[in-house]
């Protein structure tokens, strides 16, 4: 397989991984399990990273995040990653986080659009590194879903889970962005309903993309792997391991022969309508050869994985029960000032925070004063305001007191895009801005 890349332009690894109750103990300590990650982030190299099924504790879980930070991402690639705000709306044992390339974006949002037994959130970011954005002040954006559905033999709860998915996001937007929605479907087939309403929806307007099948073309509509692994022995992510017990017995058996994780993304993406593309055949099960089908990952019996190096597979292995999957983007430049209207229905910027979704909003675009909305579990109580520039420049900070609903800030901006953060004791609230 030949992956084209075009070098002259920026690249974004996208990478989603169910990492297998990270946390818990039950793979091993922490910073056993952070040496294991960094061994498999070097090899990588993400921009764009999804950890599903992390243990939740919710007093430590945000600690948690940042521990994944400081002594697995960060101690590999310095100063590069950060993590989104984490949610728990749902009230799971399981959580999920999103970590970014701070050098390439910027993190605008996060919104929690379905809680149904675990939270589903869709993040938002713009493009950093246009070497025009000064000038044009034309921002690219990019919106992430990350979930884990609900595993079983019956598709019933994930069919629903993935229809709210497929609901909240015809709510929101007009039609698709540039959208990825990505994580550990736990699907049997292609025939599944929830699956159906992203890949093949009523109206095509939302319709997602699963690049192996398109663009890409390698596999083809329907997919039976659970009754036939065959074709699809290279996607398959479950399982790293033959055996129940071995190295721990953590998770599921069996090889990967099972099911395989999915990263679709939407026709903006593949068509390059909005400055980011696809780069074709970049799809891949990292650690997965092709020839796993009910073996562990690092078994060289039959044929030794020469996929990744010895060390990577081995982390792999040890790390989880699940091969993690990844595809490349191309971040293009925008040198005209014009692109597609983001499809974004609201009128008004709400701040998007799981917890009090509409607790706060900021009129949009900003005029000589940012005039914030304050709704009244918010009032009576200190809070931080930061504002920054499309660089991610600090260029305001202040302490309120909200004492009004109506928050009024002079401010002198020149046209842009801006990103707002407002701390409070129950939260940062953070949403983007325009100045015309």
């Amino acid at each position: 397989m030949v992956i084209t890349e075009v070098r002259s332009q920026d690249t974004l690894t996208v990478m989603s991984y169910n990492v297998l109750n990270y946390g818990d103990g039950c793979q091993g300590s922490n910073s056993t399990l952070h040496a294991y990650l960094r061994t498999i982030v070097r090899f990588a190299n993400p921009d764009l990273l999804g950890l599903v099924k992390v243990e939740n504790t919710p007093v430590s879980t945000q600690g948690f995040a940042d521990s994944i930070n400081t002594y697995a991402l960060n101690a590999v690639f310095p100063n590069r990653f950060n993590h989104c705000t984490y949610t728990d709306v749902a009230g799971d044992t399981k959580t999920s986080l999103l970590y970014y390339n701070t050098n390439k974006l910027v993190f605008l949002s996060v919104k929690t659009i379905v809680a149904d037994i675990s939270d589903f959130n869709l993040y938002k970011f713009y493009y950093k590194n246009d070497p025009n954005l000064a000038t044009t002040n034309d921002t690219t954006f990019l919106y992430v879903i990350l979930n884990h559905t609900q595993s079983g033999t019956s598709s019933t709860s994930r069919d629903l889970q993935m229809s709210q998915v497929s609901s909240a996001i015809q709510a929101k937007f007009k039609h698709l962005p540039n959208m990825i929605d990505m994580g550990d479907f736990n699907l049997h087939s292609t025939a599944e309903a929830g699956y159906q309403t992203l890949v093949a929806p009523s109206d095509t307007n939302y319709r997602f993309y699963d690049t192996p099948f398109y663009p890409d073309q390698v596999i083809s509509y329907p997919a039976l792997w659970e009754s036939n692994p065959t074709p699809y022995a290279k996607y398959m992510t479950t399982s790293t391991r033959l055996s129940a017990t071995a190295p721990n017995p953590c998770g599921t058996s069996g090889g990967a022969k099972d099911w395989f994780d999915h990263i679709l993304i939407s026709p903006w993406i593949v068509q390059n309508a909005n400055y980011v593309s696809y780069i074709p055949n970049s799809y891949r099960t990292i650690g997965n050869d092709g020839h796993r089908l009910g073996i562990s990952e690092n078994d060289s019996s039959t044929v030794k994985n020469t996929s990744a190096p010895a060390n990577v597979v081995e982390a792999l292995y040890q790390f989880s029960n699940k091969y993690p999957i990844m595809l490349k983007l191309i971040l293009s430049p925008n040198a005209t000032g014009t692109s597609p209207a983001d499809p974004d229905k609201s009128s008004v910027t709400a701040i998007e925070n799981s917890t009090l979704e509409n607790a706060l909003a900021v009129e949009n675009p900003v005029g000589d004063e940012l005039s914030i909305i304050i709704q009244e579990q918010l009032l009576q109580q200190p809070a931080k305001l930061k504002l920054y520039d499309a660089y991610g420049r600090e260029i305001k900070s202040m302490d309120l007191f909200l004492t009004n609903s109506l928050v009024q800030v002079p401010v002198q901006l020149a046209s842009g895009i801006y990103l707002l953060t407002l701390q409070t004791s129950q939260g940062i609230y953070q949403t983007s801005l325009l100045k015309e």
